[in-house]
């Protein structure tokens, strides 16, 4: 893995809090011992809704997402990182993590960002406003 230096790029404001990794990657998708296109599944129900983040032409190409407190809670899969490495994500900001998802999405090269909340709220504001 090469040591992380800058990370630069557009931003998924997504904000969710308690995103678990059932929401980051549902349970179908745990049959698979590959890590390639598991992108295509990563955030599927939120995918489903008209007007999300994800496909919003204005995200194309993000490579960091900002999330709510609690980002990566629930089970210990590691298909979550893989997800989103798979959908381009090199980082992750959010007020708190589940201590296996950090670990989880190191291992894949994520990097987990922590910052007080009201930082998050200013960058999912700033995300919003200007992608």
């Amino acid at each position: 893995m090469k040591p992380i230096r800058e990370i630069e790029g557009r931003a998924f404001p997504l904000g969710l809090k308690n995103c678990d990794t059932d929401v980051i990657i549902p349970a179908h998708y745990l049959k698979t011992i590959t890590r390639l296109g598991l992108g295509r599944g990563a955030f599927e129900t939120i995918r489903a809704q008209p007007g999300n983040v994800f496909d919003d032409p204005e995200y194309a190409g993000a490579n960091i997402l900002i999330a709510g407190d609690n980002f990566g809670c629930g089970s210990s899969r590691e298909h979550a990182a893989w997800a989103l490495n798979d959908m381009g994500v090199d980082a992750v900001i959010a007020p708190s993590f589940s201590d296996i998802f950090s670990s989880n999405a190191f291992k894949n090269g994520i990097l987990t960002v922590v910052l007080p909340q009201a930082a998050v709220d200013r960058l999912i504001e700033v995300a919003k406003t200007h992608p």
